[in-house]
C-alpha cells in the first residue's frame, strides 16, 4: 500500500462519535438487535419515514470504521455540512484506491462544505445502513459515488429509492443530460436523487469522471435546498 493511501485511509479511519454511535458502527445488527438495544430509532428513522418493519430489505445494518461525525451537538454550520459515500466493493476491501469519494470531498470543500468521507461495498444494507447514518447525524447532504450501473453488483438506486421521503427527479435528470453528448453512456447511470427527511441524497457514478461533471450540479442546488428545508425563502 502506497504512503498516500495509507495515509488517506487513515485519515478517513478517524472515529469521532459518542460511544453509542462505536457501539453501533463495530456491530453487524439486525432489526431486532437494535430495538432490543434502544438504538433502533436513532440509527434507522428519521421524522415522517415508514417504521422500521416496513423496510424489509435492511436485514442487517454493516456500517465501516469511516464514518460521519456525529452532528448532533452543534457545529459551526450544519447547513453545510455533507457525507460522501464512496460504493466499492474493492474500494472497501482495500484492494483498491479510492479516487472517486475524495475528489467529491475535495470539490465539497473546495466550495464551504463540512466534510466526512464513508466506505462501504456494493451491499444493499451496507450502503442504506451509510445513507441513515448520515441523516441521523444531520448532515444537510448526502453523496453517494458508484453502484449505479447494470452490474449484478450496481444496486445503490435500490438502496438509497426507498430511503427517500420526496424524490426529486430533475437532479438526477440534469446529472445525466449534463454529459449525455459527450458520453452517451452516462444515460445508463441510474442514480436517484431525493430528500430523506432535512437531507439531500444524490447518487454519482462511480468514477473520478463522474465526480467531477456531476459535483457543479450538486453545488448548484444544495445550498438552496438546505435553506429552503429548514425554512428558507423562495429567492
Amino acid at each position: 500500500m502506497s504512503s498516500s493511501l495509507a495515509a488517506r485511509r487513515g485519515r478517513w479511519a478517524l472515529l469521532r462519535r459518542p460511544l453509542i454511535h462505536r457501539r453501533l458502527i463495530r456491530s453487524v445488527l439486525n432489526p431486532r438487535e437494535l430495538i432490543r438495544s434502544g438504538l433502533a430509532g436513532s440509527a434507522l428513522t428519521s421524522p415522517g419515514t415508514p417504521p422500521l418493519g416496513a423496510a424489509p430489505h435492511l436485514t442487517r445494518l454493516v456500517l465501516p470504521l469511516r464514518t460521519v461525525r456525529d452532528y448532533s451537538g452543534g457545529m459551526e454550520n450544519p447547513d453545510r455540512s455533507a457525507t460522501m459515500i464512496t460504493v466499492s466493493d474493492r474500494s472497501a476491501e482495500g484492494t483498491r484506491e479510492d479516487l472517486s469519494g475524495p475528489l467529491g470531498t475535495r470539490l465539497l470543500e473546495e466550495a464551504g462544505w463540512e466534510v466526512e468521507g464513508v466506505v462501504v461495498p456494493d451491499d444493499r444494507d451496507a450502503i442504506a445502513g451509510a445513507i441513515l447514518a448520515a441523516v441521523d447525524a444531520g448532515v444537510a447532504l448526502v453523496v453517494t459515488t458508484g453502484g449505479t450501473g447494470l452490474g449484478p453488483r450496481d444496486v445503490t438506486p435500490e438502496a438509497t429509492g426507498p430511503l427517500l421521503d420526496r424524490p426529486i427527479p430533475g437532479i438526477a435528470e440534469r446529472l445525466r443530460a449534463v454529459v449525455a453528448d459527450r458520453l452517451p453512456a452516462s444515460t445508463l447511470s441510474r442514480g436517484v436523487a431525493g430528500l430523506r427527511g432535512r437531507t439531500l441524497v444524490v447518487n454519482l457514478a462511480g468514477s473520478p469522471g463522474a465526480v467531477q461533471d456531476g459535483m457543479p450540479v450538486i453545488l448548484s442546488v444544495a445550498a438552496h435546498v438546505a435553506d429552503q428545508v429548514r425554512g428558507g425563502d423562495h429567492t
